[in-house]
């Protein structure tokens, strides 16, 4: 954002940014500090200006309810491919183990153009979801005989090309993976599109800033896959390419990662992490689902935030994270969609909070005494998936980015909704159907709860998906 001028009107708490401004107005709005009836909210070079109260005029556009759009911390876009089709039994034990087996065929057979096309699909069911950023966990880099491309960054080029296409904000987090397996291991042959050396992937991680460079609002991080995936070496190596950026990585996942983990070096995975890694606030621990009670203290007070991705690990047959221990000790989170079997910003939330009323066989676990559910589990994701991303602000307030949904208040879900209850409602009840208006950097994306370009979007992925069946 170019410099502006700020002024401030301390009688009525406004502040304004100078310049050309557009504006809507809520009847109600959920922005810094809480709830505000009467609210005008003015956009500017994809930010909020101005946050004003009882200053409705007659060109405003009006809507209902206003909320802060949701960050989708973890995703693997060309997942989207194969949402569906992986819910046939294996003989013997099905496990995540066996459906990444179905997994790497579909990534050893995606050309670029395909992955943009699935891509642009999940991007915009995102989008009607209520997401306004993504985070990329992106490990698909190389030609199907893993040999890189003339650009080693074509298929990173790719999923740019999708965010730009439908309007969602990216945080691109390049994957290094090296080995199969803890100690080294070499990669197996279904893994040959995503292996680079250090060397090759700071090529990569060149290749993706500019890549998303013509995004304006684009952020690239750094994603270490997991510590199976790298050698202690590697890791140390890979995080120093990102002073400053983002630092993604899954782990303990899986208790066969765990048990693997223990076999290797006698350390489950995250303490490994946090004794031999400068864990702190810009690093995101994807899953982290199986730790021990003493991890998961020493996970809240590295300040690194946890991407919980509940509809995927659900249907993986993850586990349960611990999160009552974890936001007790001060503990950030974030939600993602991963494999994006299912997208929903409040389906997402909702899975988070059943799996835990079924674990400890209770009602509103992840809320405050006397408090609302579903705003508790909204502004911690909010404030988590911010800082994941490397977004610089987050919620509707001055200066912060103009990633704002309005609520379809005509879903019978709303009904005789308040406030808090707006997001119980949205949360527990309505889910995708909740969401009216999105819009990202300012831009309305999204109208009555369709993507301008959901058609034409969709059209190209079926065709794709044609291509990938035939």
């Amino acid at each position: 954002m170019q410099a502006q001028s700020l002024e401030a009107d301390a009688a009525d708490n406004t502040y304004i940014i100078a310049g050309e401004m557009t504006t809507i107005h809520a009847s109600v709005a959920l922005v810094q500090g809480g709830w505000r009836k009467d609210v005008r909210l003015t956009f500017r070079d994809g930010r909020i200006s101005a946050v004003e109260t009882g200053t409705a005029q007659s060109g405003d556009e009006r809507h209902a309810v206003l909320v802060p759009a949701m960050p989708n911390l973890h995703s693997h876009a060309f997942q989207r491919a194969m949402a569906g089709l992986a819910e046939r039994r294996h003989t013997g034990n099905d496990t995540f183990w066996s459906w990444r087996e179905l997994m790497y065929r579909l990534a050893l057979s995606m050309n670029p153009a395909q992955v943009r096309a699935v891509a642009a699909q999940a991007y915009i069911e995102m989008l009607e979801a209520g997401f306004s950023r993504v985070g990329e966990f992106h490990y698909l880099h190389h030609d199907v005989d893993g040999r890189p491309y003339g650009d080693i960054a074509e298929m990173a080029a790719a999923v740019a090309g999708a965010a730009a296409d439908t309007g969602l904000g990216l945080t691109l987090l390049p994957v290094f993976y090296a080995h199969s397996g803890f100690g080294g291991a070499a990669p197996n042959d279904g893994q040959r599109r995503f292996i680079n050396s250090v060397d090759r992937y700071a090529q990569l991680l060149d290749g993706c800033r500019h890549a998303v460079k013509p995004l304006g609002t684009g952020v690239v991080g750094v994603a270490p896959h997991s510590l199976r995936a790298v050698t202690p070496e590697e890791l140390a190596a890979v995080t120093a390419l990102a002073p400053s950026t983002p630092i993604h990585i899954h782990i303990a996942e899986q208790m066969a990662e765990v048990e693997s983990c223990l076999a290797w070096c006698g350390q489950r995975p995250v303490d490994w992490l946090l004794d031999h890694a400068p864990v702190g606030g810009r690093w995101c621990l994807v899953h982290a689902t199986h730790m021990t009670e003493a991890e998961t203290t020493r996970t809240a007070a590295s300040r690194a935030v946890v991407g919980l991705c509940p509809i995927t690990e659900a249907n993986l047959g993850d586990g349960v994270f611990n999160a009552p221990t974890y936001t007790a000790a001060g503990g950030r989170f974030g939600i993602g969609s991963d494999s994006n079997v299912q997208i929903g910003a409040a389906d997402e939330l909702r899975l988070l909070e059943y799996s835990q009323r079924l674990a400890r066989q209770g009602r509103n676990v992840m809320a405050p005494p006397g408090g609302s559910t579903g705003r508790a589990l909204y502004d911690e994701a909010l404030q988590g998936g911010a800082r994941a991303l490397g977004a610089e602000f987050v919620g509707l307030s001055v200066g912060g980015p103009a990633d704002v949904v309005s609520l379809n208040t005509a879903h019978a879900a709303f009904a005789g909704a308040k406030e808090d209850a707006l997001l119980d409602a949205w949360i527990f009840n309505a889910g995708n159907g909740g969401v009216d208006c999105v819009w990202v950097s300012g831009v309305k994306q999204v109208s009555g709860g369709h993507h301008h370009k959901r058609d034409g979007v969709r059209s190209a992925f079926f065709k794709t998906m044609a291509e990938l069946a035939a």
